[in-house]
Order: C-alpha cells, then structure tokens, then sequence
C-alpha cells in the first residue's frame, strides 16, 4: 500500500524467550515497507526489556514500560495511542500468531477491506493442541458474543488477538476495554463497513507460560456486559420489555371489551385477544425496538410478523408448561410457578427475535 505506516503494537508481559525471534521476523516479513513495532510491556521482569532495549538500534522498535497498569486490551489501546502508522497491526509476541500471515492482512486492506482479521474458526484455520477445556470455553465465549453483541454475528473468529485495521475506523471512539479481547471492542465500537477474515493457524506457545488464567474469564464477561450497555442493547432489551408490558394491557382490554360489551364467549374473546396483542406487539418491535434492522420490502414484513407469531406461541407454550411441571410436580405456588413461566417464556421470545426474527 504505497504512502501508508504501518504500526505493529504487541503487548507484552514476560517473553524474554519469544520477542527477538518475533521482531526478527517480523523485520523479514515487512522488508522495504515504512512501518514501526510497538512494544508494550508491563513491566516485565524476566529480562524482556532488556531484550528489547537491545534490539532498538538495529530494527525500528519502540519500547513503551508501563508501571501501574496491567492488561492486554489496554496496553494495545496505550500502543495505538502512540503509533504513528494509519494501519494498525495487532498481534500477541508468543509466537502463536505466525507474521507471516500478515502480509495477507494487509492485503485484504489493500482490496477494499476496513479490517482483516487472523481467524481461527474459519475454512483453513484452526488451533494445534487445544485441550477440550480450552475449546469449549472458546466456543463459549463466542457464543455469548454472538447472542449479545449483533455486530460480531458474521464474524467466526471476534476472539482472536491478531488483525489489522484501517486507524480512522476508529476515529472519535471511546474505547474502554477490559480484559484481553481488544478486537471485541473494536468490532462493537468501531466503524468497520467491510471485515474480512483471513484463515490462520494458531500455533503452540515458542516460549514462556499461557497468561491464561480465571480472572481473565470473569473480565471477559465485565467486557461483553460493559458493551451490551455502550452499544445500545440493553436499552434495546427494555424496549422489548415496555412492548410485551403493552401487549399484556392490549389482551386484557380487547378481552374484555369483546366479552361484555360484544357478548362474544370469553373462550373466542381469549384466541382473539391473544392474537392482536402478538400482532400489536410485532408492530411496536418492528418500528420501535428492532427499528435499525427494520426491512422496507413487504414480503420481509409479513415474513417477520410470521416468524413472530410462531414464536410467541413457542413461548406461551413454554410458560404454560413450566407452570404446570413445578405447580403439580414440584408443588411451588402456581402463582411463582407462573412467574417463572413468564420469565422463562420472556427469555424465549427476546433470544428469537432478537437472532431469528429481526437478525
């Protein structure tokens, strides 16, 4: 990409082991090309400063010691902050993500793309020696993504830590990550139009130990609620809630007034009353708490007001079920047990309309 600086920020925290064979491919890999690496490190106490101290005077590094702060997410946001390139590159300094691969990031900027991301989980890409732990608490993390965060839907891989991405994407967005997983961030945050993922094999540790740990899971989940807020979808969840609360008054009123003042059966009155509230609540969800991913075609509209209609029956079904198992089995009040019912019922109805209905 002729006229661009590349910036290569890889946060560090004790790869003493990793760092010189990582900056001496990384000098290989972007030979004749105007670009800087970034090191952030946390104040590594292993001799990887020193390393890299060393290592400054024949390739182009910059060094950055931060003293009372910790975390990955963080240090990159530190190192884009101090790059000077207009494409940023992003990769862990453990060998596990191949420089090599990113010249194909860098070429799929080059073809149009606003972010190009290593995956894992798409066709060619994959993880060697993963235990099943490590999987399953992969798959998921990616699964709590996709159901909280639309944005990240399309995308196989929002975990990985290694992508590169075009910096006036990011311009005027306050980014506050916690944790580790900086791309969920930018994905949710950003103004990419056009991601693509580019398949990658994530390779074994060359040195060092996994910075792995529990504390890093429970950041993960601080990290997606703290975006579920910032993005906008928890509001869109209380939108939900304000409709339903409209459809349960919208029931009782068009009951009533279809029993007594009409003199129809409360039998029929009910099977009417139900089915306009499903219809009255499709509407305000459609112009209202899915109103950004409202379709203008009409075969769309009544193609979501049919899916929405299924899948209010699926849930009064659910709650009516879970009323009469606890109520007549577990014997708890059919008053809680049809609370629970509306809860689990809620739940249902938000998670398919929400990845079903209006997608």
């Amino acid at each position: 990409m002729s006229g661009n600086f590349i910036s290569i920020i890889i946060p560090t925290f004790n790869e003493k082991e990793n760092i010189n064979k990582l900056i001496e491919r990384l000098s290989i890999v972007f030979s004749g090309m105007n670009y800087e690496i970034i090191i952030v490190d946390d104040n590594s106490k292993d001799g990887t400063i020193a390393v890299i101290k060393n290592l400054k005077p024949i390739f182009p590094v910059n060094l950055l010691v931060r003293e009372d702060e910790k975390g990955l997410a963080t240090a990159v946001i530190h190192g884009i902050n101090y790059a000077k390139g207009n494409i940023i590159c992003v990769m862990d300094a453990d060998l596990q993500h191949p420089p090599e691969v990113s010249i194909k990031l860098l070429k799929a900027l080059e073809d149009g793309a606003d972010l190009a991301i290593a995956s894992r989980y798409i066709e060619g890409g994959k993880c060697l020696k993963w235990g099943l732990f490590r999987r399953l608490n992969s798959k998921f993390a990616l699964s709590l993504s996709h159901i909280l965060l639309p944005k990240t839907r399309q995308i196989k891989d929002p975990m990985t830590g290694y992508f590169m991405f075009k910096r006036d994407k990011i311009n005027g967005i306050n980014l506050r990550p916690i944790g580790y997983k900086i791309l969920l961030e930018l994905i949710v945050m950003g103004k990419f139009s056009n991601i693509i993922e580019i398949p990658f094999t994530f390779a074994e540790r060359f040195g060092g130990e996994s910075k792995l740990r529990f504390s890093q899971q429970i950041d993960y989940l601080k990290h997606v609620i703290s975006l579920v807020k910032r993005s906008g979808e928890l509001l869109r969840i209380f939108k939900f809630i304000l409709v339903g609360t409209s459809g349960v008054i919208v029931n009782l009123f068009i009951l009533w007034f279809l029993t007594t003042h009409l003199g129809i059966p409360y039998y029929i009155s009910a099977i009417i009353s139900i089915e306009l509230s499903i219809i009255s609540n499709f509407l305000l969800n459609n112009y209202f708490t899915f109103a950004d991913r409202r379709s203008p075609k009409q075969d769309a509209f009544f193609g979501k007001m049919s899916k929405f209609n299924f899948n209010c029956i699926v849930g009064a079904s659910i709650q009516y079920v879970i009323m009469i198992i606890l109520t007549s089995i577990f014997k708890i009040h059919y008053l809680l047990s049809n609370l629970i019912g509306i809860g689990s019922a809620f739940i249902w109805n938000y998670l398919l309309s929400n990845l079903w209905v209006w997608k």
